[in-house]
């Protein structure tokens, strides 16, 4: 060992890693600054459950078996002794009473893919309403989408693995989906189920799907999805020293990583104890799955309750052309739901970046209430959803609460159109309100509850000056202006090519931002600090900072 440096033992190994693997250079990419909000940690347990569901899946793979092969079930359960099951069935029941642990793994399992899909909702709901989404980001919000979707797909394979009643229910509704495709429906059933259904090999199918293909897409999507997120640094909500050119928090290592680290075994301590707690899919109790039977009262995860839905409060549309039955019926809110679904979440980012004609890069996120008209309508959208899970469980509703199940179909039909408009209208008035009251606290300051008598008699109450952190927070973000329509016609009185086009687009972003409440300027903030504007002179506790606004 040498008396000035370290010990050859250790940088001899690290030269020779540096040399091949260029881990020197990883330094920087270690101080990566990452900022410091509740709001942030959904993606990490996104990733989280993740990391949970291949570790639990490795553990269920290693017994159960993926056959539809019929055996005689001889295992520990009582109830299904001697009856004739399938491989993949009985080898499930195995799981949870014979082997060690194994009920235990299979809940965290189904607990953890449960969590993973409303992580990605919520993580992606977060990101729309703070403008995450916006350049230089919408590659990585078309990644998340399609995370969202793989997610689904995912669960929904795993989910008819055991091959009991209630996932042979949801395959008979796959199926009927398949077959309202039109022409090609009959084929592609007969192809994915090996024959008449439910045939003899979808098990044995759908099993390298759900433990390879899919989450090796799941995988590389999210290594994708960190890597830009390190690329483009990380966004962060408005604040004192925040900018678009900075990021404010703590570096990767040390500081992040200890708490990424606490926070996984947190995440992994909470799914253990639901899965200890609170039993989900006993598959025992639902019985082996047989074409003739369906369990009262099945209702799919949650996750593709909002699809069944769909397909309940659908009324009875077929059409026959050319021979041809075309059942509109279930083809709709089947493939037309999931279809509508992925494609406004693809081009979301590029049409609200079309109407505002903001095309700037933006690493500060919005305050919900400073776009009214998006918070608006990704309030609309999730009353939408919400009334399609309501009609995925209108069965279970008209037995708990004695009502007739047409009357809730009904209901949903005409609400489905008339309560995202109502809260639509609601939100985006109480957005512009709150910036409104925004816009008054920024120029009279805070209420003091301290209330004078002037000398003509005038009583008044006076206002506290903001803090500079406040004032910062409600002023940082930027005044929007909806884009003008130029003249119809250029100097040599010739109509514009596009025109009309621009005209539209002119409306729609009037509608988009015209109503919203601006921020005040500088000189109306100097000029109702200077005057009082009737609220009485502002204590100034602090420094004046008016020019930092």
């Amino acid at each position: 060992m040498s008396g000035d440096g370290a010990p050859k033992a250790i940088t001899r190994p690290l030269d020779y890693l540096d040399q091949r693997l260029g881990l020197a250079k990883l330094g920087k990419h270690l101080r990566k600054i990452f900022p410091d909000h509740w709001s942030f940690l959904l993606g990490e347990i996104a990733l989280y459950t993740f990391i949970i569901l291949i570790l639990t899946g490795i553990f269920l793979t290693l017994w159960y078996k993926p056959s539809m092969e019929e055996v005689i079930y001889n295992g520990s359960y009582p109830l299904l002794r001697g009856r004739s099951v399938s491989e993949a069935y009985a080898s499930t029941i195995d799981i949870s009473f014979d082997v060690r642990g194994g009920l235990l793994m299979r809940q965290i399992h189904h607990w953890s893919a449960n969590v993973f899909a409303a992580a990605i909702l919520l993580h992606m709901l977060r990101n729309f309403f703070t403008g995450a989404f916006r350049k230089p980001r919408e590659i990585n919000w078309i990644i998340g989408s399609l995370l969202l979707q793989l997610a689904l797909i995912e669960g929904f394979t795993g989910y008819s693995l055991p091959d009991d009643l209630l996932s042979g229910t949801g395959l008979r509704f796959v199926e009927g989906l398949l077959l309202s495709i039109p022409i090609v429906g009959t084929y592609l059933t007969f192809f994915i189920f090996g024959g008449e259904y439910p045939g003899d090999d979808l098990i044995s199918r759908l099993y390298p799907v759900h433990i390879l293909l899919l989450p090796g897409l799941l995988l590389a999507l999210i290594t994708i999805h960190l890597a830009l997120l390190v690329y483009h640094k990380h966004t962060q909500l408005p604040g004192p020293g925040r900018t678009n050119t900075n990021v404010v928090g703590a570096p990767l290592m040390p500081i992040y990583m200890a708490k990424a680290g606490g926070y996984f075994f947190l995440t992994f301590g909470v799914m253990v104890a639901m899965a200890a707690i609170l039993q989900v899919n006993p598959v025992w109790i639902y019985g082996p799955y047989h074409p003739n039977q369906i369990g009262a009262g099945t209702q799919p995860d949650w996750y593709l309750g909002w699809v069944e839905g769909g397909l309940r409060i659908m009324p009875n549309w077929e059409t026959r052309v050319a021979g041809i039955t075309v059942s509109w019926n279930v083809f709709i809110p089947g493939f037309g739901w999931l279809g509508l679904l992925a494609l406004i979440l693809g081009i979301y980012p590029f049409i609200e970046r079309w109407i505002t004609g903001d095309d700037r890069e933006h690493h500060i996120l919005d305050r919900a209430r400073n776009q009214p008209t998006r918070t608006a309508l990704g309030v609309a959208a999730i009353s939408v959803f919400g009334l399609l899970w309501i009609g995925g469980g209108n069965d279970i509703i008209a037995t708990t609460f004695h009502l007739a199940l047409e009357d809730i179909t009904v209901f949903i039909r005409v609400a489905i159109f008339v309560v995202p408009v109502i809260l639509f209208m609601v939100t985006k008035r109480i957005c512009i309100g709150m910036q409104r009251r925004d816009r008054e606290t920024l120029i009279h300051g805070v209420e003091s509850g301290a209330v004078v008598r002037l000398p003509n008699g005038e009583f008044i109450e006076v206002h506290k000056k903001l803090s500079p952190d406040d004032a910062y927070v409600l002023s940082s973000h930027e005044r929007t202006t909806p884009l003008e329509v130029p003249p119809r016609t250029d100097k040599e009185g010739r109509e514009r090519p596009g025109w009309r086009k621009l005209r539209l687009r002119a409306r729609i972003s009037r509608f988009w931002v015209g109503d919203d409440a601006q921020k005040p300027t500088l000189q109306e903030y100097e000029s109702a600090h200077e005057h009082g504007r009737g609220h009485g002179e502002i204590e100034a506790d602090e420094p004046d900072r008016t020019k930092e606004l």
